[in-house]
Parts: structure tokens; C-alpha cells; sequence
């Protein structure tokens, strides 16, 4: 079999722009809506928001590639690169690798991609790793670069990479390309054609001994930022990791030729469900936000706890709703207080109740506190 990059036509990718214009128009329509939310927020709230997606984003993007990473370190190290927080805890290499990476995203949108960048994300997302060989610069071993599965005695191989040799002139074609279709560019394409080529043509590639599927995905946000002239914060990683498989089977898919319609039509709707994740989200965080200014000074500290504990579960919510043992759990305190707890929440309107007896569950009534 001939992968994409062995075929005469490599790297001149096709595809049907009529079949995706209509999506192209979506995607900036909503950019606009986007913009417009975040713009009208103050500044705290402007920035908590930005934190919350950035973290998500951070956490999404390493279990993709199936990485766990703690919370409440990525955000404390993103913190840290925003001056909101000064405290010394030691936060582990990982984390801060994730969190560094993000910020330079973030920060440096507008600049061009080059092999420096690139060098300084692979040693960001690698912080903490000793098994890798080269860290910051391309492969260079001379075996396959081969993305397998099954058993070792007869592994099923989903794609062959270009060899290490070639990865100097591969990626210097990359880079230029990178450059000419953005905008202001020799060649501009539009925003949800570009993002889905720059990580298909990144990955097939392949030009790091590993992580070059969040760098890829990297990629594809830094040029949609590119085209709507700031940070995108759109749920991408989150969005794939929710599908997974179906993200890796329209990869594998669409490494054996170099028409691509298929691909930038799964990646560009893709794209538009990570964005209307990503504005549910910032009505969820808005939500969040009043809930809190609203509750000030009166909840006690087992009661804040528990709330805390539930608005971290994001828009999923708390599975089935908090039950009496869930918050005897969390709140660590026995069941006449908690019974006490629970009730004097959903007394002040805080919490909502459904059911009876065992079947009781409480679910925060973040609607209900206004603009």
C-alpha cells in the first residue's frame, strides 16, 4: 500500500470547497457570537472563563493520548503564567509543561509558526519524560515510524510516516506552506479548511518521535485564532476526546490519498461542535460565576465544599445528581448534619430536589440566579 505522502500528488491536497462552505459560514458566525459573549465580561470573570476552557483544553488534549494529568495543578501553573498566583507549591514537570504550551498558544497566536516554536512545544509537552531521545528536534532514528495495533506478533499498522531523513525538507515544505495559506498569506484559505489541512499534513509527517497529535492539534487552533484574529478557545481536544475512535478512524482514512474532501468535512464539523461546547461552557461558567456572588458568606465551609465538588463536573453535572451519601462523603461529616446541609440549600434556593427517601437527588439551580 502507498501512503498519502508516497503518491506523485503529495503534499497538493483536493478538495470540495462548495461541500464546505456552508460550514466555513457557521464557523464564523458563531466566532462572532463567541467574541461578543467574552468581550461584554468583566475582567475577572473574562479571565476565569479563559482559565477554565485553557485547563480543560490542557487536561483534554493529554487523555486523547491516554495521560492523566492532575487538575488543579494545570490550572495553579496557569495561573502562574497569568500573575494571579504567587505561591510556591511544587507543581509537577507534566503539569507544567501542558500549562506553558497553552500559554504560548494563547499568547503568541499571531506569530509565525516556525521550527523554534515547534522545538519549544515538544520540549513543553515532554517535561518530566526521560524515554524519549530527542526531545525539541525532529527523529531521527532510522526504523519506520509506524502508528500499530494488535499483537506484537502480528501487528496491524494504521500508517507509515516519512523517514527520519526526510524530515528536514518535509517540514521546511510544512512550515512554508503554514505560512502562505494563512491570512495575509500568498494563498489564504479559509479557517476550518486550513485547520483541518495544517493537522493532517502535520501528523502524516509525523515528525517527532512522539506527541505529534497534540501538537497537531495545537496547530490546528493556532490557525483558527489566525483567522478570527484572536485565541479561539474552542473545546477541540475536548470535543475529540468525547469521540475518540471516530477521530482516529477519519485520520487513518485519510492517509492513503490526497483527496481530503472527507476529512475536512468530518474536521470542520468537528470544529463547530467544539465551538457550541465551548459557548455552552461559558454560559455554564457565567452561571457559575453569579451562583457564587450570589451565595457569598452564606453557605458553611462543608456546604461550599460540596458545591465546589459539584461545579467542578462542568457541564455534564454531577452524575445522576448529588445524593445524602455523596455529600457525607465530600463534605466528610455524618448524615443528621448533612441532612441538615442539604436542606438548608435547597431552602435558599441553591440546590434543587427530585425524588423520595434513598431515591433523592439534589442538582445545583444555576438557573435560577440571574443576570
Amino acid at each position: 500500500m502507498k501512503w498519502n505522502w508516497q503518491q506523485p500528488d503529495w503534499p497538493d491536497f483536493r478538495w470540495n470547497s462548495e461541500a464546505l462552505a456552508a460550514l466555513e459560514a457557521r464557523f464564523l458566525q458563531q466566532s462572532g457570537v463567541m467574541i461578543g459573549v467574552v468581550k461584554h465580561l468583566g475582567g475577572e470573570d473574562r479571565t476565569n472563563i479563559i482559565l477554565d476552557v485553557m485547563t480543560d483544553e490542557a487536561m483534554k488534549t493529554l487523555q486523547i493520548e491516554g495521560e492523566l494529568l492532575n487538575r488543579d495543578s494545570v490550572q495553579s501553573s496557569l495561573r502562574r503564567e497569568f500573575g494571579l498566583e504567587t505561591e510556591a507549591r511544587r507543581i509537577p514537570l507534566a503539569e507544567r509543561g501542558i500549562a506553558a504550551m497553552m500559554m504560548s498558544l494563547y499568547r503568541s497566536f499571531g506569530d509565525p509558526l516556525t521550527e523554534q516554536v515547534l522545538s519549544e512545544w515538544h520540549r513543553m509537552v515532554l517535561s518530566g519524560r526521560s524515554d524519549i531521545d530527542a526531545v525539541g528536534r525532529y527523529r531521527e532514528y532510522e526504523d519506520a515510524m509506524q502508528v500499530v495495533s494488535g499483537a506484537l506478533h502480528k501487528p496491524a499498522v494504521h500508517f507509515e510516516a516519512p523517514p527520519s531523513s526526510a524530515m528536514a525538507s518535509e517540514m521546511k515544505q510544512f512550515l512554508d506552506w503554514f505560512a502562505e495559506s494563512g491570512p495575509g498569506g500568498k494563498a489564504p484559505l479559509p479557517a476550518l479548511t486550513r485547520s483541518g489541512l495544517a493537522h493532517l499534513y502535520f501528523v502524516s509527517i509525523h515528525p517527532f518521535e512522539d506527541d505529534n497529535g497534540r501538537i497537531g492539534r495545537a496547530i490546528s487552533e493556532k490557525a483558527l485564532s489566525q483567522a478570527i484574529g484572536q485565541p479561539s478557545l474552542i473545546a477541540l481536544s475536548q470535543t475529540i476526546q468525547r469521540k475518540r475512535s471516530a477521530y482516529y478512524d477519519a485520520l487513518e482514512a485519510a492517509n492513503k490519498g490526497n483527496e481530503v474532501t472527507a476529512w475536512l468535512t468530518y474536521f470542520a464539523e468537528t470544529v463547530l461542535e467544539a465551538q457550541e461546547h465551548s459557548l455552552a461552557l461559558t454560559d455554564f461558567l457565567l452561571a457559575k460565576a453569579r451562583f457564587h456572588n450570589k451565595y457569598r458568606g452564606r453557605l458553611n465551609p462543608r456546604q461550599e465544599r460540596v458545591i465546589v465538588r459539584m461545579f467542578r463536573e462542568g457541564l455534564d453535572g454531577f452524575k445522576g445528581g448529588l445524593s445524602a451519601a455523596n455529600y457525607i462523603t465530600i463534605a466528610q461529616t455524618s448524615r443528621a448534619t448533612a441532612t441538615r446541609d442539604l436542606q438548608e440549600l435547597v431552602a435558599m434556593g441553591a440546590l434543587g430536589q427530585t425524588g423520595t427517601l434513598k431515591s433523592t437527588r439534589y442538582h445545583l439551580r444555576i438557573s435560577d440566579t440571574g443576570h
